[in-house]
């Protein structure tokens, strides 16, 4: 990958554009590095050149840091899926949409969501981009912060342009500032620990029209690496179910309890 790629030029973009990405390579990696203890590897998984989806468990507003200068340092320019309020907000949303980044609407239909979301997702992978997307599409709600049941979103995208997808998995981010928090604690540096994976193995899925089945199988693929590189920086043995909240919430609002929201606080599925 050649070295202007990595720092976010591309054709088609534009000289403002470029200059903001450029921008962010010189001034976010040491503020970052700043606010973080490293143990970092795996990196050499990450593809230097051609569409690729990085996909990482997602436990705090503050991993995306992490995942991004992990990504970068790997020789790649990283791109995200963020929701779309994020760009309404003035300065913020500007600078998002000059960075390339994406965004989600999570209030919008599926099928819109799908036809017009990730279609711009897949341009994006097309033109040889790096896409960052968190398969959970929300941080953790496991009581023990494993990964969770994923949505089929990135198998879609690799399904559909054939890109390789890296499970990544990382741990300490949470500790810097947990879900829901919004005062870091920085004081003293934490450890935050990367590890990346070889491509997820989807070669069951491939050429296969994209069903239900086809779909929750190649979920379910990534997910299963996610959680094993998590298993082994963690040093202990992950659930053997992996926490269900559409579940839990279901279950929850059959024993007469309110169902609590989406992005509601962690809640355990009654037994079996």
């Amino acid at each position: 990958m050649s070295e202007r790629a990595n720092r976010g030029y591309a054709p088609g973009v534009s000289r403002g554009a470029r200059a903001v990405r450029r921008g962010t390579t010189i001034v976010l990696p040491p503020v970052i590095k700043a606010a973080m203890k490293r143990d970092w590897h795996g990196q050499e998984h990450i593809p230097r050149e051609g569409g690729v989806i990085i996909a990482p468990n997602h436990l705090s507003y503050a991993d995306w840091a992490a995942v991004a200068l992990f990504t970068y340092q790997a020789g790649r320019y990283p791109f995200f899926l963020i929701k779309s309020s994020a760009f309404d907000v003035k300065v913020i949303g500007p600078f998002l949409r000059a960075c390339g980044q994406l965004p989600v609407h999570r209030d919008r239909a599926a099928a819109t969501l799908v036809v017009r979301e990730l279609k711009d997702a897949e341009d994006s992978l097309r033109a040889g981009g790096c896409l960052i997307v968190y398969p959970e599409g929300t941080a953790s709600r496991d009581p023990d912060l494993w990964p969770m049941v994923g949505k089929t979103g990135v198998a879609r995208l690799a399904l559909t342009t054939g890109a390789p997808v890296i499970p990544v998995a990382h741990w300490g981010a949470q500790v810097i500032l947990p879900y829901g928090s919004k005062k870091p604690d920085l004081v003293p540096r934490h450890l935050v620990r990367l590890l990346a994976g070889p491509p997820v193995d989807l070669s069951a899925y491939r050429g296969k029209p994209l069903g239900r089945e086809v779909l929750r199988g190649a979920t379910a693929a990534v997910m299963a690496d996610i959680t094993g590189l998590l298993a082994q920086l963690r040093g202990k043995p992950p659930p053997a179910v992996p926490f269900d909240p559409a579940a839990a919430r279901r279950a929850r609002a059959g024993q007469g309890g309110a169902e609590p929201p989406a992005d509601g606080p962690p809640v355990k599925a009654a037994p079996a």
